[in-house]
C-alpha cells in the first residue's frame, strides 16, 4: 500500500500539470477553421473503426474475422493512450532534428496556446497558422498515429499473437512512427529543414506502415497452406463497405491536413477524388486485360492505391497532376500486389507494402514532379512559380530512402524483441482453428 501511494504520489503532479493553457491566444482561434478540423478529425478515425477494420476483415477467412477487426479496434484504443502520453510530444514538439522533446509529456500545458510555430505541409511551404487551438491539431493527429500501425496488421493477418501484436504496435509508435512525424512535420525536423513535401502523410503513414508490414511478413513467415489452401476473403461485402468508409474519411485525411476550411482544403479534396477514380479505373482495367475478368476486390484495392498515392501530394498539385498520379498508382500498385510479390514469393496478406508502401513510394517521388507554385506559394515560392524539379525530387528521394532504412531496421529491432520476450506468432494447429476462437474465445455466426 505504501508503495502504491509513492507512485500515486509521483504521477499525480504529472497529470496536474497537463493543465491547459488557454486563453492567452484565444483570439488567433478561427470558428469555421476549427469547425472544419474538428470534423476532419471525425473522419479519419472513422478511416480506422470501422473502415480499416471492415476493409481488413472483409478479405480475411471466416475463422480470422473477429481478430482482424479487434486488431482495429484495440490499435485504436492503445494508441490513443500512447499519443496522449508521450507519442503527441515526441512528434510535434521542437526537440531536436530527429526527436522531440518532452514539453507535452502528458499533454503538458496544451490550450489554446502554442508554444512554437507549426510547419504547414513541411518544406515547400512556411505558412505558419494557429488558427486552431491546439487540443485540436493534436486530436487530428492522433487519428493519423492510430491508422498508421492498423495498416500494418494487413500484413500479417492470420498468424500474429495479439498479445505481441499490442506490444509491438504500442513500441513502434514511439520508436518510428512518432520520430518520423517529427523529421517530416516538425518545424526543427531534419526531413522539413531539408525541403521534403508531404502534404500529407505519404512517408509518414504509408511508406512507413507499408515498410514495417514487409519486414512483419517476413520475419513471421507465410500462412499455414500459403499457396495451396483457399485464402479467398470471406466476405468481399465487408471490405466494399470498409473501402468506401476510407473513401470518404480521406477527405479529411488529405483536404484536413491543409488546418483551415479554404482554397487549398478544396484543392487537396479535389485532387483526392480525381486520383482515386483513377486509380480504380486504372487497376480495374490492368485486371481486366491480365485475367480477362475485373474484379470487386481489383477495384476497391485500386481506389486505395490512388488515395495512399495522393496523399503527399494533395496539397501540392494541380487537378491535371493528380490524374496522372492516380492512372500511374493503379497501374504499379496492381503490379506490385501480384506480379512482384509472387516472384518473391513473401506472403503480405492484405497487400499492406504493394499497395500502401508501393504507393507511397509513387506518390512521394510524383510530388517532386508535379508540385506547383500557387499551392504552396510563400515569399519565397510566390505564386505561379512552378516548384516541382530535380532538385525537389532529389528531397523526396531523400525522404523516401531515409524512412524505408529507419523504419525497416527499427521494426526488424522490435520483432526480434518482442518475439525473445512473449513470441510473434501462434501455433500451426492455433492457426488452423482461427484466431477468433483461439485468441479471443469466439466466433462470427
Amino acid at each position: 500500500m505504501r508503495n502504491l501511494l509513492r507512485r500515486a504520489a509521483w504521477v499525480l503532479p504529472m497529470l496536474l500539470a497537463s493543465a491547459p493553457a488557454f486563453a492567452e491566444e484565444a483570439a488567433k482561434v478561427d470558428s469555421g477553421d476549427t469547425a472544419w478540423m474538428l470534423t476532419s478529425t471525425a473522419l479519419v478515425l472513422l478511416m480506422t473503426v470501422p473502415g480499416v477494420a471492415l476493409f481488413y476483415g472483409g478479405m480475411v477467412r471466416k475463422k480470422t474475422v473477429l481478430a482482424t477487426m479487434m486488431q482495429s479496434f484495440m490499435i485504436t484504443a492503445l494508441i490513443t493512450v500512447v499519443w496522449m502520453v508521450a507519442g503527441y510530444s515526441i512528434a510535434f514538439t521542437n526537440g531536436n532534428a530527429y526527436f522531440g522533446d518532452f514539453s507535452r509529456f502528458l499533454l503538458s500545458g496544451i490550450g489554446d496556446k502554442w508554444d512554437q510555430p507549426f510547419v504547414l505541409g513541411a518544406g515547400t511551404d512556411a505558412a505558419v497558422t494557429n488558427t486552431i487551438p491546439e487540443t485540436v491539431f493534436m486530436m487530428f493527429q492522433m487519428t493519423f498515429a492510430i491508422i498508421t500501425p492498423a495498416l500494418i496488421t494487413g500484413a500479417v493477418a492470420d498468424r500474429m499473437k495479439f498479445s505481441a501484436m499490442c506490444v509491438f504496435m504500442v513500441l513502434w509508435s514511439l520508436l518510428v512512427y512518432a520520430p518520423i512525424a517529427h523529421w517530416v512535420w516538425a518545424p526543427t525536423g531534419w526531413l522539413a529543414a531539408l525541403g521534403a513535401a508531404d502534404f500529407a502523410g505519404g512517408t509518414v503513414v504509408h511508406i512507413n506502415a507499408g515498410v514495417a508490414g514487409l519486414v512483419c511478413c517476413l520475419v513471421l513467415g507465410k500462412r499455414v497452406g500459403y499457396g495451396q489452401d483457399n485464402m479467398a476473403p470471406h466476405n468481399l461485402a465487408f471490405a466494399v463497405i470498409g473501402a468506401s468508409l476510407l473513401w470518404v474519411g480521406w477527405f479529411g485525411f488529405n483536404a484536413g491536413s491543409a488546418l483551415s476550411a479554404g482554397g487549398r482544403a478544396g484543392m487537396a479534396m479535389a485532387a483526392t477524388q480525381i486520383a482515386t477514380g483513377a486509380a480504380a479505373v486504372s487497376w480495374t482495367f490492368a485486371e481486366w486485360i491480365a485475367k480477362g475478368k475485373p474484379s470487386v476486390l481489383g477495384a476497391i484495392s485500386g481506389a486505395v492505391a490512388g488515395l495512399v498515392a495522393i496523399t503527399p501530394a494533395s496539397g501540392f498539385v494541380l487537378p491535371g497532376p493528380a490524374l496522372i498520379i492516380g492512372i500511374l498508382a493503379g497501374v504499379i500498385c496492381y503490379w506490385a500486389a501480384t506480379t512482384v510479390k509472387h516472384l518473391l514469393g513473401y506472403d503480405d496478406s492484405l497487400d499492406a507494402f504493394g499497395v500502401h508502401g508501393v504507393g507511397g513510394i509513387v506518390g512521394a517521388l510524383l510530388t517532386g514532379v508535379f508540385a506547383y507554385g500557387p499551392l504552396s506559394a510563400d515569399k519565397d515560392h510566390p505564386a505561379g512559380i512552378y516548384i516541382g524539379g530535380l532538385e525537389q525530387f532529389g528531397h523526396q528521394l531523400v525522404a523516401v530512402a531515409a524512412t524505408l532504412v529507419y523504419t525497416a531496421i527499427v521494426t526488424f529491432i522490435l520483432l526480434l524483441i518482442v518475439n525473445a520476450i512473449i513470441g510473434l506468432r501462434v501455433s500451426q494447429e492455433e492457426e488452423r482453428e482461427g484466431l477468433d476462437v483461439v485468441l479471443h474465445g469466439e466466433r462470427l455466426g
